[in-house]
């Protein structure tokens, strides 16, 4: 028991964090399931990871109406912001919504009320890990509630041919802005669930690097399959911790040893599992099939 509970304050940390970037990748995942390239997760998760902060420091709400207001304000805000930006696509789209999110984090860095570039510190830890695996379980549930449905078929006919979707009455524009809020809401959620576990918040937390890595989580386990970019986002945010205990045996810092290894293991993904770590067990098994096959 004294085993366990030491190995649960060693690596409690790391499970929040799995967590954490599992409802990030999760957010970009929303966009991406109806063909959308939607980069702006950082920035909505800056807003909320700072509002929550700001209730709870300033105006001692309680947690759970942080955690409310953390959720809707970037929902809210991806209405007006979708709007405009969801009528392009592609590499245009993507720009845009990094810009959305550049545009927050140098708007926090500049205001005084937060501490600029300094962020908000003393954040009170009041996530507990519980709490972080209980919205992951609820958004899984949530889209793993499209599959099947009306608004699962209708998100992947946009996805494969917007212009046809249109054509058989589908309201394109609806179910993009749709996921975009969905995706707010999640991103806004897990920024305000990590301010309150990591005891502060700064906009340097939220800028490109941020918006990469979350892109990153969701490629890597696979955008086929809802709970793909969980998946990722446990691979690569439990990659590290290994790295760090092989770094020393190989002589090599963890830190570059960490960039090499992720760069691989995308362009790996890339290369020969297009559709992510999840179609793995359905590669192997129809490997095993083939070689059955010419065995007979």
């Amino acid at each position: 028991m004294e085993a366990l509970q030491e190995w649960y304050l060693t690596y409690q940390s790391t499970l929040a964090f799995i967590g954490i970037n599992g409802l990030l990748a999760l957010s970009v995942y929303t966009t991406l399931s109806c063909g959308q390239l939607a980069l702006s997760s950082a920035g909505f998760a800056a807003i909320g990871a700072y509002a929550a902060a700001i209730l709870t420091l300033n105006f001692h709400a309680a947690f759970p109406v942080a955690l409310l207001a953390a959720t809707v304000l970037p929902a809210l805000v991806a209405v007006p912001l979708g709007l405009p930006v969801l009528r392009i696509r592609g590499v245009f789209l993507a720009i845009a919504t990094v810009a959305f999110g550049e545009v927050v984090r140098l708007g926090l860095v500049n205001w005084d009320y937060v501490n600029g570039a300094q962020g908000i510190v003393a954040i009170p830890q009041k996530t507990a890990l519980w709490m972080i695996f209980l919205a992951l379980a609820v958004a899984l549930a949530l889209l793993g509630r499209l599959r099947g449905s009306k608004w699962g078929f209708a998100l992947e006919a946009i996805r494969e041919d917007e212009a046809a979707a249109r054509t058989m009455g589908i309201h394109t524009t609806l179910y993009k802005l749709a996921m975009l809020v969905l995706g707010a809401a999640l991103a806004g959620l897990a920024g305000a669930l990590e301010a309150h576990f990591s005891f502060m918040v700064a906009p340097n937390g939220f800028g490109f690097t941020r918006v990469v890595d979350m892109l990153v989580f969701a490629v890597v386990g696979g955008t086929a399959a809802f709970y793909g970019p969980v998946i990722g986002a446990a691979f690569l945010t439990l990659l590290p911790e290994v790295l760090r205990e092989v770094a020393p045996l190989l002589g090599i810092e963890p830190g570059p040893l960490r960039y090499l290894v992720n760069g691989l293991v995308l362009l790996a993904v890339i290369l020969f599992l297009p559709n992510g770590i999840v179609s793995l067990p359905a590669r192997l098994r129809e490997r095993r099939r083939a070689r059955k096959a010419a065995a007979a």
